[in-house]
């Protein structure tokens, strides 16, 4: 029987995907830096581990008890939304070291398994920003847009030893907590020179003609965790599909 190991199911994406794999019959690993075992329905199949992608020993003991893994989803991910101008270095630094550093050590620390299996796949979970400049997000972007570089590569390196490397891009997620997750308020992120500008963005986004659910990146997640045509790009939603068939 197939196991996903699935990063960032506390919430939102992570936690719908994980769902997705356990009615298909997979095993699961549902990994969080707080597990809740309340979150998913017990089963056999399923274990949830604590798990912090930016703290090299907390990954070790994750994969080490995980055992064998046939699909990574990189799903963990911070947000943030504002003025470049006005957002610390310190906390870009922090979105990089869990969105673009995360995945990597993640992904470095599965290679080893799979290529010595030749088989095995692994999902980076992006975002439609890399598909068409988005205001107010530039950090975020650099972030993902990095993994999808990355991916690209990997993709081609990995090949050789059967492993395959694919992203999924999920669009924009009004139920998801984007930027919860994060100790930088959005509000602190506007300076008042930029309130005119921000304005009708936000306003945008609290009306959205199209969106992403949950349930929309767990497919794409599974889609792509099955795909054996060599596609690399899963765009997640109708928004981020409309985009994509634009990019």
């Amino acid at each position: 029987m197939n196991t996903a190991l699935i990063t960032g199911c506390s919430s939102g994406y992570g936690l719908e995907t994980a769902r997705r794999f356990l009615r298909e019959g997979w095993n699961v690993v549902a990994t969080m830096r707080a597990p809740r075992a309340d979150l998913l329905t017990p089963s056999g199949r399923l274990r949830i581990l604590a798990l912090d992608v930016t703290d090299a020993a907390s990954i070790a003991v994750a994969i080490d008890a995980a055992g064998p893994i046939d699909v990574l989803v990189n799903n963990a991910g911070i947000g943030v939304v504002g003025a470049f101008e006005a957002t610390p270095m310190a906390h870009i630094r922090q979105v990089f070291e869990t969105n673009t550093f995360g995945v990597m050590a993640m992904t470095q620390a599965v290679i080893p398994q799979m290529r010595a299996r030749r088989s095995g796949t692994i999902v980076n979970v992006t975002s439609s920003v890399t598909l068409a400049p988005m205001p107010l997000a530039a950090a975020y972007t650099a972030s993902k847009q990095a993994i999808e570089g990355f991916t690209g590569s990997l993709a081609h390196e990995l090949a050789h030893f059967g492993v395959r490397a694919k992203l999924v891009e999920p669009g924009y997620a009004p139920t998801t907590r984007f930027t919860q997750n994060t100790s930088v308020k959005v509000e602190d992120l506007i300076p008042p020179a930029y309130a005119d500008f921000a304005a009708p963005i936000f306003k945008a986004f609290a009306q959205p003609s199209l969106t992403t659910s949950e349930a929309d990146v767990a497919e794409a997640v599974w889609a792509a965790a099955n795909d054996a045509a060599g596609t690399l790009r899963f765009p997640a939603g109708a928004d981020a599909v409309a985009l994509f068939k634009t990019a």
